[in-house]
């Protein structure tokens, strides 16, 4: 029962984590991006602000609880489903710190008025990095969702 809980738990995280990064890839970033400068850059400094503790609130416990739920589900096949997620969460992990977090942290200082003049291939770069991270986080998601229906189809 408490390993329900536990999976319960991982899988909402996990989907909440998916979510902001579809919403966040497909959804904002399209709409930000045919802002002039100043707006962009303002609104892009207003969603950091927000999303730098939001997120970490949900990927931390996807983390752990992933972690916990892969201990606990030591049979085939659900011990596959559960390292193919964790292995996106690191992916995930990975992903933002080498690509988004460096670019993120100037990002936050730039003067709105008076941006870089590579601004927009700093962004373009962590674009890149956050295509594979949305699916990174949305595998992670499937893959613990696949779990968690094997648990309860079992």
């Amino acid at each position: 029962m408490y390993i329900l809980i536990l999976e319960f738990f991982n899988l909402f995280c996990a989907g909440v984590l998916a979510g902001t990064e579809i919403a966040v890839h497909y959804a904002i970033h399209p709409t930000m991006i045919v802002l002039d400068e100043r707006p962009q850059i303002v609104l892009r400094q207003g969603l950091i602000r927000k999303l730098r503790w939001l997120v970490p609130t949900f990927f931390v416990p996807v983390l752990f609880s992933g972690v916990a739920v892969t201990i606990a589900n030591w049979e085939v096949p659900r011990l596959y489903f559960c390292i193919a997620a964790m292995i996106a969460v690191i992916v995930w992990i990975i992903i933002r710190i080498i690509g988004t977090v460096p670019v993120n942290s100037v990002t936050i200082e730039w003067d709105a008025d008076a941006p870089p003049k590579d601004w927009r291939e700093q962004i373009e770069k962590v674009e890149q990095f956050h295509v594979i991270g949305t699916w990174a986080a949305t595998l992670a998601f499937i893959f613990f969702l696949t779990n968690l229906a094997l648990s309860i189809h079992s």
